[in-house]
């Protein structure tokens, strides 16, 4: 054990969860004072906060406990944090919220206003940048970068360093055939904030999306699929799926709103984002839970 500061440094030399590394290597500590260790988010592991207790520790790692109260928490019911460290922070948000503001100016909580306020409440000199974006209604996982330098390398290099993004949609229908890739060129018109699919090259982007369905109800009219983005265009699933005749549930702008739909929200979701870390040079991958509502439609 090595102290510096107030905190206490730990070097793993087996593999071992970090529960019960924690209770062997803090003087036989209670498993409730551990998990409240790790609630108030004071155990790093390596440079990044750690609050799963069974996360898989191993020989080489370095765990940090800090005798201070921690980080602050962020409590917001529309957005968590999954995963965060010195250089990025992984988010999981619900539907409803903007990831930026649609104007400058605007006094609206999206989910860039929420982690600002959060990381100055840490160091009020701190900055958070926005690397990628969702809609509105779609929920799921994002990235930001925490300077300016480091946004723009990763926006520069966005599909080098994404090694999987993995979209969940609850679609009307059921697309034939059940697997395979589509392949459009989009032109966005911003103007009337809307994107055109053209099935030949009509000097538009060229957009692919390979998609998967995972489940249908038995009426079907709806399905669950599973959809991987070669590139990430602007409302790219959402126009693709409407391409095939099989719009996203709840899709106002291209398919049949909430007429017929039984949730009402965008059923869309960014289920797993997987990238090359840009600082560690690591691979490191999130998931975040399908939403129940999806399932209990095709029930």
């Amino acid at each position: 054990m090595i102290k510096r500061k107030a905190d206490t440094v730990l070097k793993v030399s087996e593999p071992a969860q970090l529960m019960d590394f924690l209770i062997a290597k803090m003087g036989g500590m209670a498993r409730s004072s551990v998990k409240q260790l790790l609630g108030q988010r004071r155990v790093k592991v390596g440079n990044a906060i750690q609050t799963r207790h069974d996360f898989a520790l191993k020989a080489g790692d370095v765990v940090t406990v800090s005798s201070g109260r921690g980080n602050s928490q962020l409590t917001h019911p529309k957005l968590k944090i999954v995963y965060e460290d010195d250089d990025l922070i992984v988010v999981n948000k619900q539907p409803g919220l903007l990831t930026v503001a649609a104007t400058p100016g605007s006094s609206e909580t999206t989910v860039m206003s929420i982690l600002r306020a959060y990381v100055k409440r840490q160091n009020a000199r701190a900055g958070i940048y926005v690397v990628h974006r969702l809609d509105r209604e779609t929920s799921g996982l994002l990235v930001f970068a925490r300077s300016e330098e480091l946004q723009h390398y990763m926006r520069q290099y966005w599909r080098e360093l994404v090694t999987n993004r993995t979209y969940i949609a609850l679609a009307e229908g059921v697309l034939e055939p059940r697997e395979g890739k589509i392949t459009t060129w989009l032109t966005e018109d911003k103007r009337n904030a809307v994107v055109y699919s053209s099935p030949v090259d009509d000097g538009g982007d060229i957009a692919i999306t390979n998609y998967k369905v995972l489940r249908c109800s038995d009426d079907g009219k709806y399905s669950l699929v599973e959809l991987h983005l070669e590139t990430g265009r602007t409302n790219q699933i959402r126009v693709h799926l409407a391409s095939k005749g099989c719009p996203v549930v709840g899709d106002r702008k291209y398919g049949h709103g909430n007429e017929s739909s039984p949730i009402d929200r965008l059923c869309l979701h960014a289920k797993v984002l997987e990238f090359i870390h840009p600082v560690t040079e690591k691979k490191v991958r999130f998931e975040s839970p399908v939403p129940k509502e999806f399932n209990r439609v095709l029930q």
